[in-house]
């Protein structure tokens, strides 16, 4: 069985108590790995690191040092996609074809990070006072402790620590207990480019000993928190012990609505891949369907066809399109909304079981429902897996406040070959990211974040850097003279 330590101040160290826990392979229902499991005082040795380390020699290095640095992050992670992969696939159950893939192309969001890092200005200011030479600049913010949750952990680990680092500034990683092995695997990769000891610190561990401990730490300057909703209530709490700057990226409730217009083979593929990819699991899935009435039944048809033939099986052979869940209890929620929603009114079109074909491991079969009532449980809550809830509109009014009427405002899909329409729901509906036309697409370019109960803070793209700083004014006097008499008013 493998084990895995945490990677403190340069170093593969088991937790000081010496205690572990195990890692499940959701296609197996196995064990596969043992955990160092972080407690309070590895937390606070992974902190003083990074606050040292910030004070220290990583200070000193000049921002196209940093960007070098970035930049060898990102060489190692093309080099090793295959393997980082192979762990990821095994510790979550993503697809493999999907995991190397992903591996890949995130160490672009490193070397968008890596150009970024010397050309992070400041201004000069026309200020409103004679013979004064007033400049801005932005400087690291200082530790900054990034919480991971075990899927897409490849990304939502590069949005956080690429950018912390361009800027100048220290980080803690906690992944998530529930699928850690990727990012403790990442540790041996960034192990490799030589960063100065206490720059990235990896751990992992539970709620108590290890997430509150580093979200309520004294020295914890920032908190990038991509997670729940009730984890975000209580980090937001935790962070008022150290007034630390918090962002959040939660989950998603996602629409999309297809308008009589539309390509229908482009919006199936679309569709698709929003709510069967990852099984499910990702932030942006398209769980809400609006179908408009002149294309719904023919629609609903095509995407129950597709979902009826998805192969379910072993996430790492690569005729299979769909692996299992990551967790049980993930499946053991599903069924009960499932359960619900039929049992309030919801028609059960495809799925709502385990695959019976398939005799160990987390899968659940793609689900398509028809809800009447858009409020049902699962068209209102966020289930983390390949269930599609669909419903019917008239126009495009009314699609517009179906889609808005959610606690959730992570992501939207629009598809229709009108301009007008497309410009006029992507602006009415309350959501971070909208697709028109497409779907589950991410760019080191393309800001990423959330509405309402999904967040609020973005992640990639060009501004984020001014989140990871601290923007400085000098005030500089050139007169010759001396400055006026503090109690002389002219």
């Amino acid at each position: 069985m493998e084990h895995y330590k945490l990677y403190i101040n340069g170093e593969f160290k088991n937790s000081s108590t010496n205690n572990t826990f195990q890692s499940i392979d959701p296609s197996t229902e196995k064990a596969w790995a043992t955990i160092a499991e972080a407690t309070e005082s590895d937390v606070d040795e992974a902190v003083n690191a990074a606050y040292n380390a910030f004070h220290g020699e990583w200070s000193s290095f000049l921002p196209s040092k940093r960007g070098q640095f970035l930049r060898a992050i990102g060489d190692q992670l093309k080099e090793n996609a295959e393997t980082l992969g192979v762990i990821e696939t095994r510790d979550t159950g993503k697809m493999f074809k999907e995991t190397k893939f992903q591996a890949n192309y995130i160490a672009e969001f490193y070397y968008y990070y890596a150009g970024l890092a010397d050309k992070i200005e400041g201004s000069t200011l026309p200020i409103d006072k004679n013979d004064m030479q007033v400049f801005t600049t932005r400087e690291p913010i200082g530790v900054v402790a990034a919480i991971v949750p075990w899927n897409s952990q490849q990304f939502l680990t590069a949005v956080k620590l690429a950018p912390a680092l361009a800027m100048g500034n220290t980080i803690i990683i906690k992944a998530s207990e529930a699928a850690p092995t990727p990012l403790l695997e990442l540790a041996k990769l960034i192990d490799k480019v030589n960063l100065p000891k206490g720059v990235v610190n990896i751990i992992t561990g539970f709620s108590e000993k290890c997430g509150k401990v580093l979200t309520s730490h004294e020295k914890i300057n920032r908190i990038a928190f991509t997670g729940g909703v009730n984890t975000a209530k209580n980090i937001v709490t935790n962070s008022a012990k150290n007034l630390s700057h918090v962002t959040l990226e939660l989950g998603g409730k996602s629409p999309v609505a297809v308008f009589d217009d539309a390509r229908i083979d482009n919006a199936l593929n679309g569709v698709t891949a929003s709510i069967f990819g990852a099984s499910g699991q990702s932030c942006i899935a398209g769980s809400r369907l609006y179908l408009q009435k002149g294309i719904y039944d023919k629609f609903l048809d095509k995407i129950t066809s597709i979902a009826k033939n998805i192969k379910i099986g072993p996430p790492m052979e690569e005729d299979t399109q769909m692996g299992p869940l990551a967790t049980f209890n993930q499946l053991k929620n599903i069924q009960e909304k499932i359960d619900q929603t039929i049992k309030e009114g919801g028609k059960l079109i495809l799925g709502g079981e385990r695959p019976k074909e398939l005799k160990q491991g987390w899968y659940y079969s793609p689900t398509i429902i028809e809800c009447d009532n858009h409020n049902l449980p699962s068209a209102e809550n966020e289930l983390f897996g390949p269930v599609l809830s669909v419903m019917k509109f008239s126009n495009e009014e009314e699609v517009i406040k179906l889609m808005n009427d959610n606690s959730y405002g992570l992501a939207a899909g629009i598809f229709t070959e009108n301009n007008g329409i497309a410009h006029r729901v992507s602006k009415e509906v309350r959501a971070g990211i909208v697709f028109v036309n497409t779907y589950r697409l991410i760019s080191p370019i393309a800001p990423f974040g959330g509405f309402k109960n999904s967040g609020y803070g973005r992640e990639s793209g060009l501004e984020v850097i001014k989140d990871y700083s601290n923007i400085k004014t000098t005030w500089i006097n050139t007169s010759r003279e001396a400055i006026s008499d503090p109690f002389v008013v002219k």
